[in-house]
């Protein structure tokens, strides 16, 4: 495999086990990132460390720090760091199964590839891979990587294991803290019918591929431009959404855009509409 693992060591069903290897299984080489550069010599500016009161600092002199009151800070070493280890750090034993359901979707965060590490390992990873699909279930385990530990939710993939670390608990907030303001009344069952049917209409199956991101691929049509030696010209700015009756919105909605029907014509006998007093 050309990409490099992110995380090593073994992972544990009861007293099963064998080595596997953890990859990310996304991808952000492709992100357009700019540099800074000083506009006149064109150079790329260098971010200096500097101490606020005595200037630059070379980078052997730079240790960490957490802040514990302000300005006051516990100053914690790389080799105090490293001495910090869970048994997590090399062993990712699974704890739980649960139903898929079951795990709010707040709680998914990055996904990962975990492969068996090694010929000697696919055995033992197979047997393990293969009980949990016959189970129909999401194992759960925890593994430090990044300097933490973090929960991971895993199911096959194929003929591997589609692994994806879980948030905790404190990194989720409440929802009713920001959903209280929002009245508790029904709407119309007619608008949301209508609305329903509108839906329906916009259902499909998913295809990734129809879904790019159209603001990087503006900023890339952007870059050959200027490449070309070409001017951009401005982008005009959306005009604001029209103040329209929501039952109105709906039924036109419901109707497409597209089918739009040509005005009707005022007829001979049709008396023109009486002007509205100042």
């Amino acid at each position: 495999m050309a990409t490099r693992p992110t995380w090593q060591g073994y992972l544990r069903l009861s007293l099963v086990s064998c080595p596997v290897a953890l990859y990310t299984a996304t991808a952000r080489t492709s992100d357009v990132s700019f540099n800074m550069l000083h506009k006149q010599t064109m150079n790329r500016i260098r971010m200096i460390p500097t101490d606020p009161e005595t200037g630059p600092v070379d980078r052997s002199d730079i240790v960490k720090g957490y802040e514990i009151e302000k300005g006051h800070y516990v100053v914690i070493t790389d080799e105090e760091i490293k001495n910090v280890r869970l048994e997590t750090t090399r062993t990712l034993d699974i704890e739980r199964f649960v139903d898929a359901a079951d795990i709010d979707r707040l709680y998914w965060n990055d996904p990962y590839f975990l492969t068996p590490d090694g010929d000697m390992a696919v055995e033992a990873f197979s047997v393990i891979r293969q009980a949990m699909e016959k189970a129909e279930k999401i194992a759960l385990g925890r593994l430090v990587m990044h300097q933490r530990e973090r929960l991971m939710a895993l199911e096959p993939r194929e003929k591997g294991i589609l692994a994806y670390s879980l948030r905790s608990n404190r990194e989720v907030k409440d929802a009713h803290e920001v959903f209280s303001h929002i009245s508790a009344g029904k709407p119309p069952a007619e608008m949301v019918e209508i609305a329903a049917k509108i839906i329906d209409q916009k259902s499909g199956p998913f295809d990734p591929s129809k879904f790019n991101d159209r603001y990087e691929d503006a900023l890339r049509a952007l870059i050959k431009e200027k490449q070309k030696g070409h001017g951009v010209k401005k982008v005009e700015e959306p005009k604001e959404a029209e103040v329209i009756d929501l039952m109105e919105a709906l039924k036109r909605s419901l109707g497409g855009e597209r089918r739009k029907t040509p005005a009707r014509k005022a007829t001979a006998t049709r008396k023109p509409a009486a002007k509205k007093r100042a």
